[in-house]
Parts: C-alpha cells; sequence; structure tokens
C-alpha cells in the first residue's frame, strides 16, 4: 500500500482506494476502532468518511482544507472525538484545539484522549454562551461547528465574533432535520447561505454529505 499527500492539503493522506490518512500523533493508540497502517516506517490512522463529517466533506470534494501544523482550533460540539483526533494529528503537537462540549459525560468519556493528545483541550461549557470560555478559548485560526440545534448559525457567527481571526477560516456541519424537520433540506442549506452571506462571511464552498451523512451540508467560510 502507498499513501500520497492531498494537494488541498499536505498532512492529509490518501491510498490507491481513496482512503484518507492522518498521520497518528500517538502511534499505537486508536480513537473508534479506525484501521492502523505504516507506511515509509510512519504510522497512520485511517480517516473513516461515514464516522466523520469532515472527511466526508473531503471526499465530497470540498476543496481547500486549511487546517496546518501549529494552528489554534476552535471545535464546536467535540463529541466523541472522532474528528477532532484527526485535526488533532494535523495541528501536531505545537497546535491546540480548544474543545467545547455541554455534556459532562461527553467530556467524561474524553478524557483517555486528552490525556494521549496534549494538543486538546477539553471545555465543559454551552457553545450559544461563548463568553463562557473567554478565561481559556484565544483567537484562533478556524472554528470547527458540528452543533445540531435548530440555532445553529447563530452559534456560529457568536463564536465567531468573539474568536477567529481576520482572514480566519470556519467549517459549519449543518444537520437540515435538526434545523426544521418539516423543511425541504435544500431550502434549509438556502437559508444558511444566506445568512452567512448576510453576516459577512465568504462562502469558499458548500457540499452535501450524502451518502456518508444524510441530509447533511458542509460549509467553508472565510472571515473577511
Amino acid at each position: 500500500m502507498k499513501l500520497r499527500p492531498l494537494k488541498e492539503n499536505k498532512n492529509i493522506f490518501i491510498d490507491e482506494k481513496g482512503r484518507l490518512y492522518t498521520k497518528n500523533l500517538v502511534p499505537g493508540k486508536v480513537i473508534y476502532e479506525e484501521r492502523l497502517v505504516k507506511y515509509n516506517n510512519e504510522e497512520y490512522r485511517e480517516w473513516i468518511t461515514n464516522r466523520s463529517k469532515l472527511a466526508a466533506a473531503i471526499k465530497k470534494n470540498i476543496g481547500e482544507v486549511p487546517i496546518n501544523k501549529g494552528d489554534k482550533i476552535l471545535y464546536l460540539g467535540i463529541a466523541s472525538g472522532t474528528t477532532s483526533s484527526h485535526i488533532s494529528d494535523i495541528i501536531d503537537k505545537n497546535g491546540t484545539i480548544f474543545g467545547i462540549d455541554i455534556s459532562s459525560r461527553i467530556l467524561r468519556d474524553l478524557v483517555p484522549i486528552l490525556y494521549d493528545r496534549k494538543n486538546i483541550i477539553g471545555i465543559l461549557a454551552d457553545a450559544d454562551k461563548p463568553w463562557e470560555y473567554l478565561h481559556i478559548v484565544t483567537k484562533v485560526d478556524l472554528i470547527y461547528q458540528d452543533v445540531a440545534q435548530p440555532h445553529q448559525i447563530k452559534i456560529f457567527i457568536k463564536n465567531i465574533e468573539y474568536y477567529l481571526k481576520n482572514k480566519g477560516y470556519g467549517f459549519l456541519a449543518v444537520k437540515a432535520r435538526s434545523i426544521d424537520v418539516s423543511k425541504d433540506p435544500k431550502e434549509i442549506f438556502r437559508e444558511v447561505r444566506r445568512g452567512l452571506e448576510d453576516y459577512g462571511l465568504k462562502i469558499i464552498k458548500e457540499v452535501r454529505l450524502e451518502p456518508y451523512h444524510i441530509d447533511h451540508s458542509m460549509f467553508l467560510v472565510q472571515n473577511k
């Protein structure tokens, strides 16, 4: 098996069958039963598309993946740590993820990951109240949000106002059914796009995440 870097991000890798990988920051350790492979004396973790919306977005040609070594990332809705662990691999030991979650149970489950991955800081807080973590979170290069709430776009914009650097980037994973189960997802995604543009964000690209995640879309934006 051979791996090659993606042209959109040299710290994400792909094999001959189109499977994605990141170089394992903690060799020998897995997060969600993903496959470990060796290539050129380095260990890589498979990044499974139906377990991670960001991996699905990459497979659906979101294009640019503006996550680099040393970056500071605000992750809203860190949940079980699947996607954040791969971001942790990409930003390496000199980067930092500020992982926000409102569930104390989830953060307890994350403790083994946080112990191994010193570049992730778990924060028990409500992403709808970004002022609650001002004493911990600094300005960041990118905000990643995966929060299943009806007002998820407002949560995203609030955190941008507090924490995103000028010209910084954002990934917004939108679950249409969490916003309104009665509406066509296409209409919901159009409304989200209008809301982001009305705020003044540059929408770099939007991709639907089917077949990996039904009725989901990923928006890549930049703060002007």
